[in-house]
């Protein structure tokens, strides 16, 4: 069953979810990234972009992006690299993010769930783009200043793995249960813990309004 169509529409969804890498340190650096951790406690000279710094590969961020496309089917990229994702926050010192654009790690795949329809229990599959590895910007702190902003870099560098679906969701019913499932994965592998009140564990949909006359006429994007 495809999501109610109301005046011909029908919505089309798919997700982008980071997932926080269970990694003791940051994907570039030897910073620790324990949660709950006093405002700029835990971040070095790499994260802070101090002239001079280069990032070294955290081996065991690369293994666990592996883990997870394994675990949903995947091509493995033998060959993988990153690149510079330009863009401005207060709280990402070097001005740019090191992310994954040509070629990602984790290559194709995809989630297969359960869903009640009715009477029936129908298998699900949403396919999936890719998944990178990618590093997280810091924080702006706003509550306990006035007229201004703090900035805490204990997030800077942080390893993320980036879940990209194609928009294969039909409902919101099937958004929620593909959710699920992914977050199952992640967290029976080990490779997150998938505490999103910590942090390790955020959803952004993008939801179209699709018609038989204009197919991708409308979008929205929500972060969770």
């Amino acid at each position: 069953m495809t999501a109610k169509l109301v005046q011909g529409y029908e919505v089309v969804i798919g997700f982008e979810t980071h997932a926080q890498l269970s990694t003791q340190s940051k994907i570039f650096s030897r910073a620790p990234t324990a949660f709950g951790a006093e405002a700029n406690t835990q971040a070095c000279a790499v994260d802070m972009a101090l002239p001079g710094t280069l990032p070294v590969m955290n081996v065991g961020a690369v293994e666990r992006a592996i883990e997870f496309g394994l675990a949903v089917n995947s091509h493995i990229a033998e060959r993988s690299i990153f690149a510079r994702k330009n863009y401005f926050y207060p709280d990402l010192p070097k001005g740019y993010q090191i992310s994954q654009f040509e070629i990602p790690v984790v290559q194709g795949g995809e989630v297969s769930f359960f869903l009640e329809e009715g009477k029936e229990t129908v298998h699900k599959t949403v396919r999936l783009v890719r998944a990178h590895l990618e590093e997280d910007a810091g924080k702006s702190l706003h509550e306990d200043f006035i007229g201004q902003s703090g900035i805490d870099l204990n997030r800077a560098g942080t390893p993320l793995l980036e879940i990209v679906t194609e928009p294969d969701i039909r409902s919101s019913e099937e958004a929620v249960a593909y959710a699920k499932e992914l977050h199952k994965i992640v967290t029976w592998i080990g490779i997150c813990d998938g505490n999103m009140q910590e942090g390790s564990s955020a959803a952004t949909p993008t939801c179209r309004c699709a018609s038989q006359a204009s197919p991708w006429a409308h979008a929205a994007k929500s972060k969770t």
